[in-house]
């Protein structure tokens, strides 16, 4: 494997014929499917420069980003940060690749229940997270409508959906 350029916190490296990016320090992340006990789903929107536009998603984030933790702890400390919701149980799905062809990145994914509000939300101080609260019975003409406004919806909720579906 040839390092190709290394910055703060990615890696771009070539093997063989495929080129693509590391974390530095190898870091997993963490994603949270929730949807409140009055049946809103929890979904956080804030600009991407990759792809130049909003983009919607379920909250997520790095694990250890604050120091060493299980993906789990990470899972529950992203829900509050981006959401103000605290989850009073915390299920653990699968984990998989959150880009094959680019990176070697993985993603844990968690089903959150039991959900309280116990703050704001919107990330911590670099961050600019919005939050939105949708009907699971509106979610699919929700972002219908985000998407003709121009926003990215991350593939990923499509996924969160068909558990919260199958478990609320």
């Amino acid at each position: 494997m040839e390092t190709l350029y290394e910055g703060k916190f990615l890696t771009l490296v070539r093997e063989g014929r495929w080129e693509y990016c590391e974390r530095v320090r190898n870091t997993p992340a963490a994603m949270i499917f929730a949807c409140t006990p009055e049946g809103r789903v929890l979904l956080v929107e804030e600009f991407r420069p990759p792809i130049g536009a909003q983009s919607i998603c379920f909250p997520a984030g790095l694990v250890g980003d604050e120091g060493p933790e299980s993906a789990m702890l990470a899972a529950g400390r992203e829900l509050v940060e981006e959401t103000g919701y605290e989850a009073g149980e915390l299920r653990y799905l699968f984990t998989g690749p959150s880009s094959p062809g680019l990176t070697s990145e993985t993603v844990a994914f968690y089903l959150a229940s039991d959900l309280r509000r116990v703050g704001e939300g919107g990330g911590v101080e670099n961050e600019n997270i919005t939050v939105h609260e949708v009907p699971l019975a509106q979610i699919e003409t929700w972002l219908a409508e985000q998407m003709a406004a121009g926003k990215s919806i991350d593939p990923r909720v499509y996924t969160g959906l068909y558990f919260l579906l199958r478990h609320v």
